[in-house]
């Protein structure tokens, strides 16, 4: 089934509330059933499992490119350039937009996203921001979620741009198939200082702002990473790419190195394995968030109080302590 355009709805008063209603919407084309449903997956509880039981059964092929690297490098100016390429190529975009929480209703400030308005009336492009509700790496553990959910109303490709809070953006290679790290001009040393973390995950590398001085030996430094890394001669070789976000110059350029990537990961099998280990990543994901739920209830209420109290007395260690509490939910 060929998938529609994001347009606005014309039955607004009668939108549904019910996951399978709004999925049904929002494969029809409905931005605001699917900003609904997205909002489900961000609250979590059972709607949010609702639409995680919908969305895995309708899983496509969308292709996730993750773009992360240090505050200030430009990565939501380049997003909006590389959406403008893919536009003009005819291909339909999702963004999320992992911006920091509010303090005060720990939703997402929007930062980024003002930054791509350029396309808001564009029906082939759907924007979100996502909060990263105080957890560390930046990710929530909703977007794994929000990904699939994407993929499942018809969104043939989802860029994920990362709030940008250094080495923990790491996370952002269990969300991906294509990792694209942003340096610009000038990094230096820091570039020997992070390179095993960057090795680690980039698919590609974007020197952004290359309008400035020292590209050329920032676009060195990166090569002398690879070169002195002990990459397989076979294996993905991450190529460099030089862009200007503001201008939107070099956005072709890192496309064909992302489909590059793609068409190599797909050739040699990994890009399957990347997948599967999302997926187990996820698994393990969602039980740990169950059981430190479960652990935030059992440390409430009569039983908890008395044991901490135990503790403070000196009279028990903390560790039998939470023995006892544990071996109800053990």
């Amino acid at each position: 089934m060929a998938s529609p355009k994001w347009s606005p709805s014309d039955a607004m008063t009668r939108r549904p509330t019910n996951p399978d209603d709004l999925f049904v919407a929002a494969r029809g084309g409905d931005r605001a059933s699917l900003a609904r449903l997205l909002s489900y997956v961000e609250r979590g509880g059972d709607e949010a499992r609702a639409v995680a039981r919908i969305a895995a059964l309708h899983v496509g092929s969308a292709y996730v490119v993750g773009i992360t690297g240090a505050p200030g490098a430009g990565k939501s100016t380049l997003t909006s350039a590389l959406i403008g390429s893919l536009r003009r190529q005819g291909v339909r975009v999702a963004v999320l937009a992992i911006d920091p929480s509010s303090p005060f209703t720990g939703g997402a400030i929007l930062g980024d996203r003002v930054r791509m308005q350029s396309h808001a009336t564009d029906a082939g492009v759907f924007i979100r921001s996502m909060a990263t509700r105080g957890h560390l790496g930046g990710l929530s553990l909703a977007t794994s979620e929000a990904v699939r959910l994407l993929d499942a109303v018809g969104s043939p490709c989802t860029l994920v741009e990362t709030v940008g809070v250094g080495q923990v953006e790491v996370e952002i290679a269990r969300n991906a198939d294509t990792i694209v790290v942003v340096v610009n001009p000038g990094w230096g040393d820091s570039v020997q200082a992070n390179k095993a973390g960057l090795l680690e995950i980039a698919d590609v590398f974007v020197i952004n702002k290359a309008d400035r001085p020292g590209v050329d030996q920032t676009q060195r430094d990166l090569e002398q990473m690879l070169e002195l890394s002990e990459i397989a001669t076979d294996a993905w070789r991450p190529k460099i790419v030089r862009t200007v976000g503001t201008t939107g110059e070099g956005a072709e350029g890192l496309w064909q190195a992302i489909s590059a990537h793609r068409e190599h990961a797909t050739r040699d099998g990994s890009l399957a394995k990347r997948r599967e280990q999302r997926l187990r990543n996820e698994l393990r994901a969602i039980i740990e968030r169950r059981l430190e739920h479960r652990a935030r209830e059992i440390c409430t209420g009569e039983r908890w109080d008395a044991i901490q109290n135990e503790m403070l007395a000196r009279s028990r260690d903390p560790w039998s302590c939470a023995d006892e509490m544990l071996a109800g939910i053990l």
